[in-house]
């Protein structure tokens, strides 16, 4: 295992500390989980859409909470009562808990989720604030409608 020390870095940088931090994380294997399997597609030029399936669960066992770049996507299933006197030979449903995190870009905000066919959508948007965004500066081109100031000299 290679481990880049960043202090260096800390020491010449204001408010890079999240980026120091994800790129520290991305070189240490940890368990990925593979439940609930998801997509994340690209809807439009600034949108973008999380589907994840979540056959049997209902709308009311899943939260979507959005805190600090973070998308966090919980589902928690009650206990389920089979009939009476019925048992269950094989359970290739998955009725297991979950938890489910996305690191989002600056500027994206979920705009809706919906639950449909066992498959849960969140939509987001990529919004840029004015001040961010680049503008057009106008050039002038006539050189005698530019001040010039200059300094009276003294005799």
């Amino acid at each position: 295992m290679r481990h880049v020390d960043f202090s260096p870095l800390y020491r010449s940088t204001v408010g890079f500390d999240r980026l120091f931090s994800m790129l520290d994380s991305v070189g240490q294997p940890e368990a990925v989980p593979s439940y609930p399997p998801y997509n994340i597609e690209r809807t439009g030029e600034d949108s973008y859409r999380i589907s994840m399936a979540v056959a049997g669960f209902s709308d009311s066992e899943i939260s979507i909470e959005a805190h600090r770049n973070v998308l966090t996507i919980k589902g928690e299933r009650g206990t389920e009562a089979n009939g009476e006197g019925s048992e269950v030979l094989y359970r290739g449903i998955a009725a297991r808990s979950f938890e489910r995190r996305f690191q989002l870009a600056d500027h994206v905000e979920v705009t809706g989720a919906n639950l449909k066919n066992g498959l849960l959508h969140i939509d987001l948007k990529r919004t840029i604030p004015e001040e961010l965004k680049p503008r057009k500066i106008a050039i002038s081109a006539d050189a005698s409608k530019a001040k010039q100031i200059e300094a009276n000299s003294v005799n």
